[in-house]
């Protein structure tokens, strides 16, 4: 909220209505921004971030919205349902994708995301299992989704091999 914050998303109303709140601290007419962040007071009255109320995560800098990539994978023949989450790996958070349908390839699939996704919205790996796990409300589990055997042969550790390689490596150590 305060005096820097727009009006609203030109030319979306339905959208800047659901974004865009009265501010019930503020003088009349003021408004706040509804951001996805979930946060909560602790009894010592300091906020905690909890994380998003949707399915958006930053990795190395860049803002995803992991349901943009999902829906990508849906779009393609023969999934019947797709899920993206980000894991935890030796070389920080990378996409991983979740699919399940009839005769599915996960190496095909990612080259086809390469065609229409930025290469930092492209998993690293896509895991295709014959059905997705789901909560009992029948939404997708995804706490319960396998770990990927390796999450990308790309991050396996490759020593410097000439005297460039190895200055370098000594500059960055």
């Amino acid at each position: 909220g305060g005096s820097g914050l727009a009006r609203g998303y030109w030319r979306r109303g339905g959208l800047t209505a659901e974004r865009f709140i009265p501010d019930p601290f503020g003088p009349p007419g003021a408004r706040l921004y509804r951001t996805g962040d979930v946060a909560r007071w602790r009894s010592d009255g300091v906020l905690d971030y909890v994380g998003r109320a949707d399915y958006q995560v930053k990795i190395r800098g860049f803002r995803i919205e992991l349901g943009e990539i999902e829906a990508r994978l849906q779009a393609r023949p023969g999934v019947h349902a797709a899920v993206v989450v980000a894991r935890e790996a030796g070389t920080g958070r990378q996409l991983v994708g979740y699919v399940s349908g009839e005769a599915l390839d996960g190496a095909a699939l990612k080259t086809a995301l390469s065609s229409v996704l930025p290469d930092y919205m492209v998993p690293v790996r896509i895991v295709v299992l014959e059905r997705l796990p789901l909560t009992p409300n029948g939404k997708i589990d995804r706490k319960a989704l396998p770990a990927p055997d390796q999450l990308a042969a790309s991050a396996q550790h490759v020593a410097p091999r000439t005297p460039a390689e190895v200055a370098l490596a000594a500059i960055w150590a």
